[in-house]
């Protein structure tokens, strides 16, 4: 065989050696592999007596994201008697009651967590404590001034009074608790729903009671309707701080109304306008029923300004230093 011969059968050799060409194929999708979910880590809660240490209640399978109220209505369950705004449940047995926003997963407790219950007694609506604690001085108030039978002798029976006084205090009076009631319907925003029963019973005799006793000899003055109007301008200030439906609290500040500028000097300026528009009344009628009055008002409304300008001061770090409970620089 000649070369040229040779060198055609390599060529032909090589061509039958090399592969032919595979077509392309599209790549092979995969599916992202699934991930897995994460187990929910649910809790067991027991509920014991604050003052006997006695297992009243075991939940068993609580969501870690459940909150205090939510475990109330479990418990409620269980001893329907004791329902959401009755009970009080703790960490601690002495300790502070939980809020109900409170979620039991950023609680200081374990998965098997325990709290302690402590029965509030029968509670009220605020609402309900309001309306009946100012109805009836408005009332008692009427009786007197239109001397209904009963109260006087016969012969004085629905007569009025020659004293153009006597009617100012009538319409003052009735002013002051009209206002009451129209902001408790319309004005005021409750932080907590309920208070226990037993105190209206305590709060109606202080207003009811005094009611009754200084009803002829109320003298109002110019400082009590000036007292009046500030009392108002600071429930509504207060009332625009919170949301409705809401529980958030804020710091009060002075507004645009002048009667709020007081808030630069006091952290419970309705209070003081209170005790302003009760001492008006003591220093122009001299008279012990109103000092009285005026007196145990003072006291009890000082108690309620220095609770409330202790938690301004435990809840903001960076509330106003100048403020005083009550009284500017004083109480």
């Amino acid at each position: 065989m000649d070369a040229l011969a040779l060198e055609a059968s390599g060529k032909k050799a090589n061509a039958a050696a090399v592969p032919a060409p595979v077509p392309s194929q599209a790549p092979v999708k995969r599916k992202p592999a699934k991930k897995a979910k994460k187990a929910v880590v649910f809790f067991e809660v027991e509920i014991l007596d604050a003052k006997t240490k006695d297992k009243l209640c075991f939940l068993d399978k609580v969501e870690p994201n459940a909150t205090i109220g939510e475990i109330k209505s479990m418990f409620h369950k269980s001893h329907p008697q004791f329902y959401p705004a009755r009970q009080s449940i703790r960490l601690d047995p002495k300790g502070k009651s939980l809020k109900d926003e409170e979620v039991l997963q950023h609680l200081p407790v374990g998965t098997t967590a325990t709290f302690y219950f402590r029965d509030l007694g029968a509670q009220i609506s605020w609402v309900t404590v309001f309306l009946t604690e100012y109805t009836g001085p408005l009332v008692i108030y009427l009786l007197f001034y239109f001397r209904v039978p009963f109260i006087y002798a016969p012969k004085y029976d629905f007569t009025t009074s020659k004293h153009w006084v006597v009617h100012l205090a009538c319409m003052c009076h009735s002013f002051h608790y009209v206002k009451r009631l129209l902001e408790t319907l319309f004005v005021h925003r409750f932080s907590h729903g309920t208070m226990p029963l037993r105190n209206i019973f305590k709060n109606c005799t202080y207003y009811w009671g005094f009611a009754a006793w200084m009803t002829n000899v109320c003298l109002i003055t110019y400082l009590t309707c000036f007292c009046q109007f500030g009392n108002f301008s600071i429930h509504i200030a207060l009332r625009n701080l919170r949301p409705p439906g809401s529980k958030t609290r804020k710091i009060p500040y002075p507004t645009k109304n002048p009667f709020t500028w007081i808030f630069l000097l006091v952290s419970c300026p309705n209070y003081t306008y209170e005790l302003g528009s009760w001492l008006g009344f003591t220093l122009m009628t001299q008279c012990l029923p109103v000092a009285f009055f005026t007196l145990v008002g003072f006291i009890q409304m000082t108690v309620w300004a220095k609770g409330k300008h202790r938690s301004y001061l435990k809840e903001f770090r960076d509330y106003p230093p100048l403020r005083s409970p009550i009284l500017p620089f004083v109480l």
